[in-house]
């Protein structure tokens, strides 16, 4: 299972941490990815770590946001630097990759909001 927490109110430009704590499994055992869902949009990739450590974003975060995971605690993060508005969305933490539709189960995702 995978539970991602952290998410509220930030300041464009502010930033802020998310956590996707996994349980079942060891975080480092799989690759695993980031994703969000803007308001009345459909889920994006945001970001992944692979069991190397390595890590690739998506162009839009690439720079600003960094993903990490603490293998002691079994917990992936996000790290969101230099928020934008166009951050604000639903995020969401899970395996990479993802089957499409319903073949992949999602969790409730943590709120972001970026403020202008």
């Amino acid at each position: 299972q995978l539970q991602a927490s952290g998410g509220g109110l930030v300041q464009a430009g502010g930033s802020l941490t998310l956590s996707c704590a996994v349980s079942g499994s060891a975080v480092n055992h799989n690759d695993m990815g980031w994703y969000r869902q803007p308001p009345g949009e459909t889920r994006e990739f945001v970001g992944n770590i692979l069991t190397s450590g390595l890590t690739r974003y998506a162009d839009s975060v690439n720079g600003r946001f960094t993903i990490s995971r603490d293998n002691a605690k079994n917990t992936m993060y996000l790290q969101m630097n230099r928020s934008k508005p166009e951050d604000t969305a639903v995020y969401f933490c899970n395996k990479w990759p993802v089957l499409p539709g319903p073949r992949t189960t999602w969790g409730q995702g943590t709120l972001v909001t970026v403020s202008s």
